[in-house]
């Protein structure tokens, strides 16, 4: 498949932008649903706990092989096998009848998911390299698009589809499969574009090993603050609704406090991106973004009731933290090949915080039976939050980093 210079660009575009939708789904999606997937499958209590630490987990750990996977196969080789993976595994999940069969082609889903989080900011970088901003704000878009709308539709899908909660994920596959098609028009491409071109001089092999950025403390830094902001939103995702409750709201309304925060991520995907490729220096919207984690924490602990939809409000707009440190792995190097590396490398990280941090709290509020010392850990991370991002945050990139070390 040939394919002109301009075409195989929104070939391209349009790869990051479907994919983008279908990164959070197999994660989002399924919480609504737990109570009868636990009911179908005869699941634990615990087992739905590793459940819904997984996403995290496999993000960690899937996402710091795909740098070698990238450099094996080639980026947009590697991501379109990955879609076909997380395809495979989230149309077979909702066809099973036992708990660990659901579990492993989850965990598959999640694998291929994991590898496209790492890949698709080194594709933009490889691709785009003169359209960062406006590249990674559809990439980011997408993403808060796709996660909000499988967790608003799932339930509904639920209630009134044939097949029930097996309807409900199962549409979420079939999505995921879309995407597989512009991912091997553009890797056919892409291979045959290859061969076209003369070749390449012989260049000692590159390290495949997400840890090749450890000697920057900028990467180590941006690999934190994305790693705190995970855990807050993955904490919010979980315990934020329980929170208000507790603090005197409806079940109802609780729910609409969630959606508030999560749907905020939608308009960060427009704004962050262009704040990190424009400001030179944006270590004061790190220290805004901290003070509005701060100050919706607080209001929930001090006031939960009075102006629940302004806590929720300031949370999800200390969620523009997201967009702020994918759209810094692109700002902050210039080696496609580095940014191959800190995208996995703070990824994997990051992943692990989000992983841990619902546990966390959880088990602080079965030991303390109240959200008062929850809150302060919140609080306490929220200061780790705020340093970290002024570091990474700062001028000057990775690569030099590396060349100094």
């Amino acid at each position: 498949m040939r394919l002109s210079a301009s075409a195989r660009l929104w070939w391209a575009l349009i790869a990051i932008a479907v994919l983008a939708v279908n990164l959070r789904p197999g994660a989002t999606s399924l919480g609504p649903v737990l109570a009868e997937v636990k009911q179908s499958l005869g699941i634990t209590s615990t087992v739905a706990g590793v459940l819904t630490a997984l996403p995290g987990f496999a993000f960690a750990v899937f996402g710091a092989v795909a740098v070698s996977l990238g450099l094996r196969w080639g980026l947009s080789r590697a991501l379109a096998i990955a879609t076909v993976v997380a395809t495979i595994g989230l149309l077979a999940r909702p066809f099973v009848d036992s708990a660990l069969a659901f579990l492993l082609f989850s965990v598959v889903a999640f694998a291929g998911m994991a590898v496209g989080n790492v890949l698709v900011p080194a594709y933009v970088k490889e691709t785009f390299p003169n359209r960062l901003a406006g590249v990674m704000s559809v990439y980011t878009i997408s993403l808060a698009i796709g996660a909000t709308g499988a967790s608003m539709l799932s339930a509904p899908l639920s209630a009134v589809a044939p097949g029930g909660w097996r309807f409900a994920l199962g549409v979420w596959g079939a999505s995921m499969a879309l995407a597989t098609v512009p991912w091997i028009v553009v890797a056919v491409s892409d291979r045959r574009r290859r061969r076209r071109l003369p070749p390449a001089p012989d260049v000692p092999r590159r390290s495949g090993s997400i840890f090749g950025v450890v000697r920057s403390r900028k990467a180590i830094a941006l690999a934190v603050f994305f790693g705190t902001q995970s855990m807050q939103a993955y904490v919010q995702f979980g315990w934020l609704a329980q929170m208000f409750r507790d603090g005197g709201l409806g079940a109802t309304e609780a729910g609409w406090m969630v959606g508030i925060t999560a749907a905020l991520g939608i308009p960060a995907g427009f704004v962050m991106p262009v704040v990190a490729a424009r400001v030179r220096d944006p270590r004061w919207v790190v220290v805004l973004l901290g003070a509005l984690l701060v100050a919706g924490y607080l209001g929930i602990w001090l006031a939960p009731t009075t102006l629940p939809w302004l806590w929720a409000t300031f949370l999800g707009l200390s969620g523009f933290a997201f967009a702020l440190s994918l759209a810094l792995v692109t700002a902050r190097t210039r080696d496609p090949h580095v940014t191959t590396q800190l995208s996995g490398f703070t990824q994997s990280v990051g992943y692990l915080f989000s992983a841990c941090g619902p546990f966390a709290v959880g088990l602080l509020f079965d030991v303390t039976h109240g959200w008062t010392i929850p809150l302060w850990f919140l609080l306490g991370s929220a200061v780790v939050f705020t340093t970290a991002g002024m570091v990474a945050a700062g001028p000057g990139d990775v690569d030099d980093d590396l060349v100094r070390a």
